[in-house]
């Protein structure tokens, strides 16, 4: 059946239509009576009717304020909440009644998913999970080990959080319109204490940030300007190693040597001696 509403590129949007996935896909997030959801990018809302036959009260976030009217059709505003917002802007964590409460959902374009996993790693204390249906590329990165070429910045930031798994793959066919990869659904559910504690969360992004930008050198070179070959070696961590072979907490010990070596320099150049 042809719908009137068209995707559009500019919001990168393949809607979902096969049944089957979407059952697969409600029968993963396993949504009950009371669970505080909320949906990214509802679209033409074939993932949302399913929720909401589950749910006593889910929201929304869609950018596309062309799509809010057929969304209003669904339900009454006492079971469906709509936001017509950008997800890469909305405060998620204001939505929470409870930290650890939220459960986040959503077909998520793919010109946006690595941006908007961070915006939402940044609110993971109000987070209990998330289910979203991304390229299987970006999701084999979100899951990947170290010493797997796919490993890299967005998995060790996403680590230091939170733990992704794969469910399963979908294909191209499930998506009007069809896009030229395939899809995964991953479940990330956020840690119940972050590896990385709020204090060297900068000084963990920088030294995170430069390692991958520089993946193919060794830490040594790859972390120039930021740490001294004396430095690294201070840790205990071997500077011909390339960044994919460290684990999180390599990393983290890493940055609390940057944070240290920040402070000391900040101390050393601080407020001129008094005479």
């Amino acid at each position: 059946m042809s719908h009137p509403i068209r995707p559009r590129r500019r919001f990168g949007q393949n809607f979902l239509h096969d049944k089957a996935i979407l059952s697969r896909i409600v029968a993963a997030i396993g949504p009950t009576g009371g669970d505080e959801v909320i949906e990214i990018g509802p679209g033409l809302g074939a993932l949302t009717a399913p929720l909401l036959e589950r749910l006593d009260h889910l929201q929304v976030v869609e950018l596309d304020r062309d799509l809010i009217p057929g969304l209003r059709q669904l339900a009454l505003p006492s079971k469906l909440t709509i936001h017509n917002a950008d997800a890469l802007r909305f405060d998620f964590a204001a939505l929470a009644p409870s930290p650890h409460s939220l459960r986040i959902v959503g077909n998520l374009p793919y010109n946006i998913s690595t941006p908007l996993l961070f915006h939402l790693l940044d609110q993971a204390h109000a987070v209990r999970d998330m289910h979203f249906l991304l390229q299987k590329e970006v999701v084999e990165r979100m899951a990947a080990q170290p010493g797997d070429k796919r490993y890299g910045r967005l998995t060790v930031m996403l680590a230091a959080a939170a733990q992704a798994k794969q469910l399963f793959t979908v294909g191209p066919g499930a998506f009007r319109p069809a896009p030229k990869v395939e899809s995964a659904l991953v479940r990330v559910e956020p840690l119940a204490t972050p590896i990385v504690p709020a204090e060297l969360r900068g000084s963990f992004r920088k030294v995170v940030t430069q390692s991958f930008s520089n993946r193919r050198k060794t830490l040594r070179r790859a972390l120039s300007g930021i740490l001294t070959s004396a430095a690294i070696d201070a840790t205990g961590i071997n500077g011909s190693r390339r960044p994919e072979e460290l684990s999180v907490r390599d990393f983290l010990v890493l940055a609390q040597a940057a944070s240290r070596d920040t402070n000391e320099n900040e101390h050393h150049h601080g407020t001129p001696a008094q005479t």
